[in-house]
Protein backbone atom coordinates (compact mmCIF):
# COMPACT_ATOMS: atom_id res chain seq x y z
CA UNK A 1 0.00 0.00 0.00
CA UNK A 2 1.21 3.59 -0.90
CA UNK A 3 0.78 4.91 2.35
CA UNK A 4 1.62 8.43 1.01
CA UNK A 5 -1.87 8.05 -0.82
CA UNK A 6 -3.86 7.45 2.33
CA UNK A 7 -5.23 10.51 3.70
CA UNK A 8 -7.59 11.34 6.67
CA UNK A 9 -11.03 11.75 6.53
CA UNK A 10 -12.83 15.48 4.72
CA UNK A 11 -13.03 17.32 7.87
CA UNK A 12 -11.12 20.32 9.78
CA UNK A 13 -7.87 19.89 11.36
CA UNK A 14 -9.34 20.80 14.42
CA UNK A 15 -11.78 18.20 14.33
CA UNK A 16 -9.14 15.24 13.10
CA UNK A 17 -6.96 16.41 16.39
CA UNK A 18 -9.79 15.51 18.63
CA UNK A 19 -10.56 12.03 16.74
CA UNK A 20 -6.63 11.48 17.28
CA UNK A 21 -7.27 12.16 21.37
CA UNK A 22 -10.21 9.86 20.83
CA UNK A 23 -8.08 7.14 19.58
CA UNK A 24 -6.16 7.05 22.86
CA UNK A 25 -9.65 7.16 24.77
CA UNK A 26 -10.21 4.08 22.56
CA UNK A 27 -7.50 2.39 23.67
CA UNK A 28 -7.85 3.02 27.39
CA UNK A 29 -11.74 1.80 27.20
CA UNK A 30 -10.14 -1.44 25.54
CA UNK A 31 -7.71 -2.11 27.93
CA UNK A 32 -9.74 -1.20 31.53
CA UNK A 33 -12.26 -3.82 29.75
CA UNK A 34 -9.93 -6.63 29.41
CA UNK A 35 -8.24 -8.09 32.21
CA UNK A 36 -5.89 -10.20 30.52
CA UNK A 37 -4.76 -7.08 28.19
CA UNK A 38 -4.41 -4.99 31.77
CA UNK A 39 -1.81 -7.55 33.25
CA UNK A 40 0.06 -8.16 29.92
CA UNK A 41 0.63 -4.17 29.84
CA UNK A 42 1.37 -3.05 33.24
CA UNK A 43 4.48 -5.62 33.98
CA UNK A 44 7.10 -3.88 31.39
CA UNK A 45 5.28 0.07 32.22
CA UNK A 46 5.92 -1.31 35.99
CA UNK A 47 9.45 -2.22 35.47
CA UNK A 48 10.17 0.79 33.10
CA UNK A 49 9.02 2.61 35.87
CA UNK A 50 11.21 1.75 38.86
CA UNK A 51 14.30 1.98 36.85
CA UNK A 52 12.71 5.51 35.95
CA UNK A 53 12.44 6.27 39.26
CA UNK A 54 15.61 5.27 40.70
CA UNK A 55 17.25 7.03 38.24
CA UNK A 56 15.31 10.60 38.87
CA UNK A 57 16.28 9.82 42.22
CA UNK A 58 19.33 9.70 41.90
CA UNK A 59 19.72 12.79 39.90
CA UNK A 60 17.69 14.50 42.76
CA UNK A 61 20.61 12.90 45.12
CA UNK A 62 23.51 14.13 43.37
CA UNK A 63 21.70 17.66 41.72
CA UNK A 64 23.77 19.77 43.84
CA UNK A 65 27.28 18.24 43.30
CA UNK A 66 26.42 18.15 39.63
CA UNK A 67 25.56 22.29 40.16
CA UNK A 68 28.70 22.77 42.13
CA UNK A 69 30.80 20.90 39.37
CA UNK A 70 29.19 22.82 36.47
CA UNK A 71 29.44 26.38 38.44
CA UNK A 72 33.37 26.62 39.56
CA UNK A 73 33.54 30.30 38.41
CA UNK A 74 30.74 31.04 41.81
CA UNK A 75 33.49 29.59 44.14
CA UNK A 76 34.44 33.02 45.06
CA UNK A 77 31.07 34.52 45.02
CA UNK A 78 29.45 36.04 47.96
CA UNK A 79 27.67 32.80 49.86
CA UNK A 80 23.78 34.25 48.94
CA UNK A 81 24.73 34.62 45.23
CA UNK A 82 26.64 31.38 44.60
CA UNK A 83 23.71 29.39 46.44
CA UNK A 84 21.17 30.77 44.32
CA UNK A 85 23.06 30.46 41.20
CA UNK A 86 23.45 26.87 41.74
CA UNK A 87 19.98 25.70 43.31
CA UNK A 88 19.35 27.51 39.76
CA UNK A 89 21.47 24.99 38.06
CA UNK A 90 20.61 22.03 40.19
CA UNK A 91 16.83 23.00 39.33
CA UNK A 92 17.79 22.92 35.41
CA UNK A 93 19.74 19.50 35.84
CA UNK A 94 16.01 18.23 37.30
CA UNK A 95 14.00 19.87 34.87
CA UNK A 96 15.97 18.55 31.93
CA UNK A 97 15.94 15.15 33.48
CA UNK A 98 12.05 15.11 33.43
CA UNK A 99 11.44 16.25 30.38
CA UNK A 100 14.24 13.47 28.83
CA UNK A 101 12.42 11.02 31.07
CA UNK A 102 9.30 11.81 29.50
CA UNK A 103 10.64 11.81 25.78
CA UNK A 104 12.08 8.20 26.54
CA UNK A 105 10.14 6.11 28.19
CA UNK A 106 8.03 5.29 25.62
CA UNK A 107 10.76 3.92 24.07
CA UNK A 108 12.82 2.09 26.72
CA UNK A 109 9.26 0.38 27.87
CA UNK A 110 8.81 -0.37 24.90
CA UNK A 111 11.89 -2.33 24.27
CA UNK A 112 11.79 -3.83 27.85
CA UNK A 113 8.24 -5.13 26.79
CA UNK A 114 8.03 -5.85 23.30
CA UNK A 115 6.44 -9.21 23.93
CA UNK A 116 3.77 -8.07 25.60
CA UNK A 117 2.97 -5.41 23.73
CA UNK A 118 3.24 -6.95 20.84
CA UNK A 119 0.22 -9.20 22.24
CA UNK A 120 -1.86 -6.14 23.05
CA UNK A 121 -1.74 -4.71 19.40
CA UNK A 122 -2.23 -7.77 18.47
CA UNK A 123 -5.25 -8.36 20.14
CA UNK A 124 -6.63 -4.96 19.50
CA UNK A 125 -6.12 -5.32 15.67
CA UNK A 126 -7.90 -8.99 15.27
CA UNK A 127 -10.49 -7.37 17.04
CA UNK A 128 -10.99 -4.56 14.21
CA UNK A 129 -9.85 -7.63 11.09
CA UNK A 130 -6.56 -8.58 12.08
CA UNK A 131 -3.04 -8.04 9.84
CA UNK A 132 -3.49 -8.29 5.47
CA UNK A 133 -0.11 -9.83 4.59
CA UNK A 134 1.17 -10.15 7.68
CA UNK A 135 5.08 -10.25 7.98
CA UNK A 136 6.67 -12.74 10.14
CA UNK A 137 10.27 -11.43 11.02
CA UNK A 138 12.37 -13.63 13.88
CA UNK A 139 12.28 -12.15 16.79
CA UNK A 140 15.86 -11.36 17.52
CA UNK A 141 16.10 -9.50 13.75
CA UNK A 142 13.08 -7.70 14.96
CA UNK A 143 13.98 -6.49 18.15
CA UNK A 144 17.51 -5.47 16.67
CA UNK A 145 15.79 -3.09 14.36
CA UNK A 146 13.44 -1.97 17.63
CA UNK A 147 16.23 -1.10 19.40
CA UNK A 148 18.35 1.06 16.41
CA UNK A 149 14.82 2.60 15.65
CA UNK A 150 14.25 3.48 19.33
CA UNK A 151 17.68 5.06 19.39
CA UNK A 152 17.42 7.58 16.70
CA UNK A 153 14.32 8.79 18.05
CA UNK A 154 15.66 9.06 21.33
CA UNK A 155 18.84 10.65 20.09
CA UNK A 156 16.22 12.86 18.19
CA UNK A 157 14.66 13.84 21.61
CA UNK A 158 18.18 15.04 23.07
CA UNK A 159 18.81 17.08 20.07
CA UNK A 160 15.69 18.82 20.35
CA UNK A 161 14.87 18.69 23.69
CA UNK A 162 17.80 20.69 25.27
CA UNK A 163 17.50 23.60 23.05
CA UNK A 164 13.80 23.09 24.18
CA UNK A 165 14.48 23.33 28.08
CA UNK A 166 17.43 26.33 27.58
CA UNK A 167 14.71 28.53 25.88
CA UNK A 168 12.67 27.75 28.77
CA UNK A 169 14.66 30.58 30.59
CA UNK A 170 13.41 33.21 28.05
CA UNK A 171 10.94 35.50 29.67
CA UNK A 172 7.17 35.07 28.78
CA UNK A 173 8.49 32.79 25.44
CA UNK A 174 9.63 30.49 27.62
CA UNK A 175 6.36 29.92 30.12
CA UNK A 176 3.94 30.03 27.18
CA UNK A 177 5.32 28.91 23.85
CA UNK A 178 8.14 26.89 24.62
CA UNK A 179 5.69 24.10 26.69
CA UNK A 180 3.54 24.74 23.71
CA UNK A 181 6.30 23.56 21.28
CA UNK A 182 7.53 20.57 23.50
CA UNK A 183 4.23 19.13 23.92
CA UNK A 184 3.93 19.41 19.51
CA UNK A 185 7.45 17.73 19.53
CA UNK A 186 7.13 15.25 22.24
CA UNK A 187 3.05 13.83 20.86
CA UNK A 188 4.99 13.32 17.37
CA UNK A 189 8.27 11.40 18.63
CA UNK A 190 5.60 9.33 20.97
CA UNK A 191 3.14 8.47 18.08
CA UNK A 192 5.96 7.31 16.19
CA UNK A 193 7.11 5.20 18.33
CA UNK A 194 3.41 3.88 19.54
CA UNK A 195 3.03 2.85 16.11
CA UNK A 196 6.35 0.85 15.88
CA UNK A 197 4.66 -2.71 16.74
CA UNK A 198 1.93 -2.41 14.06
CA UNK A 199 4.27 -1.24 11.73
CA UNK A 200 6.70 -3.86 12.34
CA UNK A 201 4.08 -6.57 12.16
CA UNK A 202 3.73 -5.19 8.40
CA UNK A 203 7.25 -5.21 7.70
CA UNK A 204 7.84 -1.32 7.52
CA UNK A 205 10.51 0.49 9.76
CA UNK A 206 10.90 4.25 10.94
CA UNK A 207 10.26 5.86 7.09
CA UNK A 208 7.45 4.28 6.54
CA UNK A 209 6.23 4.96 10.13
CA UNK A 210 6.11 9.03 9.32
CA UNK A 211 5.44 8.67 5.79
CA UNK A 212 1.95 7.70 7.36
CA UNK A 213 1.47 9.58 9.93
CA UNK A 214 2.65 12.53 8.12
CA UNK A 215 -0.12 12.17 5.77
CA UNK A 216 -2.51 11.84 8.94
CA UNK A 217 -0.79 14.33 10.67
CA UNK A 218 -3.19 16.24 12.96
CA UNK A 219 -4.97 13.11 14.17
CA UNK A 220 -1.63 11.66 14.51
CA UNK A 221 -0.80 14.59 16.69
CA UNK A 222 -3.90 14.69 18.97
CA UNK A 223 -3.16 11.26 20.05
CA UNK A 224 0.52 11.92 20.67
CA UNK A 225 -0.08 15.29 22.47
CA UNK A 226 -3.11 13.71 24.63
CA UNK A 227 0.12 11.10 25.44
CA UNK A 228 2.74 13.28 26.29
CA UNK A 229 0.18 15.12 28.68
CA UNK A 230 -1.55 12.09 30.42
CA UNK A 231 2.72 11.18 30.87
CA UNK A 232 3.61 14.32 32.53
CA UNK A 233 1.10 13.37 35.53
CA UNK A 234 2.75 11.82 38.59
CA UNK A 235 2.55 7.69 37.39
CA UNK A 236 0.78 8.45 34.76
CA UNK A 237 2.96 6.75 32.11
CA UNK A 238 2.94 4.08 34.08
CA UNK A 239 -0.96 3.37 34.05
CA UNK A 240 -1.23 4.78 30.68
CA UNK A 241 1.00 3.06 28.13
CA UNK A 242 -0.63 0.16 27.68
CA UNK A 243 -3.72 1.75 26.61
CA UNK A 244 -1.48 4.08 24.42
CA UNK A 245 0.43 0.78 23.08
CA UNK A 246 -3.44 0.06 22.17
CA UNK A 247 -4.24 3.53 20.87
CA UNK A 248 -1.45 3.18 18.71
CA UNK A 249 -3.07 0.04 16.64
CA UNK A 250 -5.72 1.88 16.32
CA UNK A 251 -3.50 4.96 15.27
CA UNK A 252 -1.66 2.68 12.84
CA UNK A 253 -4.49 1.19 11.11
CA UNK A 254 -6.50 4.69 10.88
CA UNK A 255 -3.01 5.92 9.42
CA UNK A 256 -2.92 2.96 6.85
CA UNK A 257 -6.60 3.65 5.71
CA UNK A 258 -8.01 -0.04 7.68
CA UNK A 259 -10.31 0.00 9.46
CA UNK A 260 -10.95 0.62 13.34
CA UNK A 261 -15.09 -0.51 13.69
CA UNK A 262 -15.04 -4.19 14.71
CA UNK A 263 -15.34 -6.59 12.10
CA UNK A 264 -14.73 -4.03 9.58
CA UNK A 265 -12.49 -4.36 6.45
CA UNK A 266 -13.37 -0.69 5.26
CA UNK A 267 -11.57 2.22 6.48
CA UNK A 268 -13.93 3.83 8.93
CA UNK A 269 -14.73 7.42 8.60
CA UNK A 270 -15.92 7.99 11.95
Amino acid sequence: MDVSRVTAPAMSTTRQFFSGVGLLLRGLKLYVRSPKMMLLGIIPALISGALFIGAYVTLIYFSGDLAEWVTPFADDWSDGVRQATRLIVAIAFLAVGGLLAVLTFTAVTLLIGDPFYEKISEQVEARYGGVPNEVEQPFWRSLGRSIVDSLRLVGLSVLIGLPLFLGGFIPVVGQIVIPVIAAVFGGWILALELVAVPFQRRGQRLPGRREALRANRPIAMGFGVAVFCCFLIPLGAVLIMPAAVAGGALLARRSLGLSIEENGSAVSRA
